[in-house]
């Protein structure tokens, strides 16, 4: 019987927790497999182990590994595979399957376009971007952040589009900020380049609300799995149906 089993990154934030989790519960909802099981690499429970436990429990015998991750970096290249591989080894039996991280793909940067015209409006060619990253160490990261900002500067029209990081790569967050607000001219929008809520994205609004104190004309996006994009990209990999 085949399984699909949803693995999200995790958080210390109660509500990014719950904010991942009713995400995957209606890509659940909207996907016609009979096992699926919801888990989480670190953070928040159930982790990977659980779930994939919980698949076998219920008569899986073919199981979907979905990551719940934007690009391929450290957990999808190492950790991942090495919470699979123990699973697999007292497992034989269960054929694993393990899908791609989102990677960068048209329909995302159509997405953030979308995210960034509720939030702003018509753009003018002075406004300026800021997309902000989790940031890793993988030269890969910084290599799909260069063609994220290409994208969403063509599909924009607009000439200034930078990116900083959170943590493990450069610039970092407050780094980013002064740069894009050098001058005084047009919007600056901030984009984080996360899937949900959570401590990161807190740090991102607390930097934004400071700066609108100190009079800055600056605006924030929300998480990109506010735009039901991501959910279609997610049930697409789940059930390898197209949704429309």
């Amino acid at each position: 019987m085949k399984a699909i089993l949803y693995i999200g990154h995790g958080s210390r934030s109660k509500k990014g927790s719950e904010e991942a989790k009713a995400f995957i519960k209606r890509v659940i909802d909207r996907t016609d497999v009979p096992i699926q099981e919801i888990s989480f690499l670190e953070l928040t429970e159930p982790f990977i182990e659980e779930g994939f436990e919980q698949c076998v429990a219920r008569g899986a015998s073919e199981i979907t590994v979905v990551p719940l991750f934007l690009l391929a970096a450290g957990h999808i290249k190492q950790d991942i595979p090495l919470a699979l591989s123990g699973l697999q080894a007292r497992f034989p039996e269960i054929q694993v399957t393990v899908k791609d991280p989102f990677g960068v793909q048209g329909r995302i940067l159509d997405a953030i376009v979308d995210l960034i015209r509720d939030t702003a409006g018509d753009l003018v060619p002075a406004d300026r971007l800021l997309l902000v990253g989790r940031g890793s160490s993988d030269a890969g990261i910084l290599d799909d952040f260069s063609k994220i900002t290409s994208g969403i500067r063509n599909r924009l029209g607009i000439k200034k589009v930078s990116v900083c990081y959170l943590a493990a790569a450069e610039p970092r967050l407050l780094e980013g900020f002064e740069s894009i607000t050098a001058d005084a001219e047009g919007r600056v929008i901030v984009v984080p380049y996360l899937l949900f809520s959570g401590l990161l994205l807190a740090e991102v609004n607390q930097e934004v609300q400071r700066r609108q104190k100190l009079g800055q004309e600056i605006l924030l996006t929300g998480a990109l799995s506010g735009h039901r994009a991501i959910e279609k990209i997610v049930i697409e990999r789940a059930s390898a149906v197209e949704v429309f």
